[in-house]
């Protein structure tokens, strides 16, 4: 089933449109995070049912409990699911994505205000705004895709099912509970899923990602004397928390980044050969990543390296230490206790538990060589687990062909080095196939100041994501 031709046509003529419904979600301050902008999430939510609601789609908020902001107790932002249409012969799509976002203030360094979408007065095609990218455009490429096929007389070529939260910058509080309350109910009958919410590789290539890695987060605790000492009294009689921690902190990782905890690196699956040619089929240059840092400190100058290191190959960071003098000038204090804390990123093989059980025994040995009298603990914070989808599903294939049609190109396909903690809950809970489509480009900065969208990835996007379920309608499920 080719994309109606009538379908992209109307992307293309009501731009316009399109950007001002952006602009007017960007306006709404959804900062998921700060007590003080709870109202502005709860309205992004009430936009989302409105636009929804009037595109004929049958729309719900869920309540699904409270938490504890900045001290008070509140009820956690509602999430909005919505479907339509019910056809038992067509595939059924499940879309998720958040309208929360992550806070932003003029005076952090934005060239224009946060929560107002400013193009680039340069004429790049660049939209500025607070969740333009993260993740108010890919939601409203849904919401565009609807409204074509409403206004244009159009059925939808699948069953459309949406399910869009309030708490992804938090943690998605919740979320996972109502999944599983929902399975048999609203999110009975579903295919397969769609999620937008990463971004290319690049800038000019669009890419399909079908993996992300986990993270287990770490802290060694190392205790002393009952108070902080003198370093002119103490220093050279007793054995001190920070000599410790520094010295199990060298045994973990080496400068070239190789994991030195035994058991680590027996875990990872091996390299399959269809793998490896993903890898090498991507389009990507030393160049794109020393942008990326700002300079050549990459640990290998070969590309495929490079990338398996990034989005394959489990790495370890060491991230600070905790109760250590870290304030500008000289102070001559011996910390009676501090905390060292690191973390590992896991991939296929690598389950939260395992590595967990290798650490802690690897870091208590290690601790028990030094001959301290000090005390060592070594726990687990929090942990995810590593997500790996078949990248040869029928949905895949779909977006395949969709990209190719929308942009002219075959799509690279990707792995990302961070982590989308649902993606795991909804696969998991739903046993299904997960899509991860990105919409926006690589520098579009999500998180950071001046977060943007180009015009171009927002509107094709939107013809991505239309043409994806047209495709996904057409295609055999062998």
């Amino acid at each position: 089933m080719a994309t109606d031709p009538k379908f992209l046509k109307y992307v293309d003529d009501h731009q316009g449109d399109l950007i001002k419904r952006l602009s007017d979600a960007v306006s709404i301050a959804s900062v998921s995070g700060n007590i003080a902008y709870i109202k502005d999430v709860e309205a992004m939510a009430e936009y989302l049912v409105q636009q929804l609601t009037a595109l004929g789609a049958t729309v719900e908020k869920r309540p699904i409990g409270k938490h504890t902001l900045e001290g008070k107790e509140v009820d956690l932002p509602p999430v909005v699911i919505g479907q339509v249409g019910n056809d038992p012969k067509k595939k059924t799509l499940l879309v998720y994505g958040h309208y929360d976002v992550q806070p932003a203030l003029k005076e952090d360094g934005w060239l224009y205000p946060p929560f107002e979408l400013t193009p680039d007065p340069k004429g790049s095609g660049k939209l500025y705004g607070r969740g333009s990218t993260d993740d108010k455009g890919p939601v409203l490429g849904w919401i565009n895709v609807l409204e074509a096929h409403k206004n244009l007389g159009l059925e939808l070529p699948v069953n459309l099912k949406m399910c869009f939260e309030g708490m992804e910058e938090n943690g998605s509080v919740n979320l996972d509970k109502f999944i599983e309350s929902e399975k048999d109910k609203f999110f009975s009958g579903v295919d397969c899923m769609c999620i937008s919410d990463n971004y290319w590789l690049d800038t000019k290539t669009p890419c399909l990602t079908y993996g992300l890695r986990g993270i287990n987060y770490y802290e060694i605790k190392i205790n002393g004397p009952d108070r902080d000492l003198h370093s002119g009294v103490f220093g050279g009689t007793v054995h001190e928390p920070m000599t410790d921690l520094i010295a199990l902190m060298s045994k973990l990782v080496t400068p070239t980044g190789e994991i030195l905890i035994p058991g680590v690196k027996e875990m990872i699956a091996p390299v399959t050969d269809d793998e490896r040619a993903k890898f090498e089929a991507i389009h990507f240059s030393m160049d794109d990543i020393h942008a990326a840092v700002g300079g050549d400190v990459t640990i290998s100058n070969d590309t495929v390296t490079t990338l398996m290191g990034r989005m394959r190959n489990p790495s370890l960071s060491l991230h600070g230490i905790e109760g250590a003098f870290s304030a500008p000038g000289s102070k001559t204090v011996i910390p009676c206790g501090v905390k060292g804390k690191f973390s590992i990123r896991l991939v296929p093989n690598l389950t939260v538990a395992g590595v967990t059980e290798h650490v802690v025994k690897y870091v208590k040995g290690e601790f028990a060589k030094l001959g301290s009298k000090n005390t060592c603990d070594c726990y687990l914070t929090h942990g995810g687990e590593p997500w790996l989808a078949d990248p040869n599903h029928y949905s895949y294939r779909a977006a395949h062909k969709a990209t190719e049609a929308v942009y002219n190109q075959v799509p690279d396909y990707t792995r990302e080095g961070g982590s989308i903690p649902v993606t795991l809950d909804f696969a998991n809970i739903l046993g299904l196939n997960v899509l991860l489509l990105p919409v926006g480009r690589g520098d579009d900065g999500a998180h950071s100041t001046n977060e943007k969208i180009d015009t171009s990835n927002y509107i094709n996007g939107t013809k991505l994501l239309g043409s994806y379920m047209y495709e996904l309608a057409a295609i055999s499920k062998d």
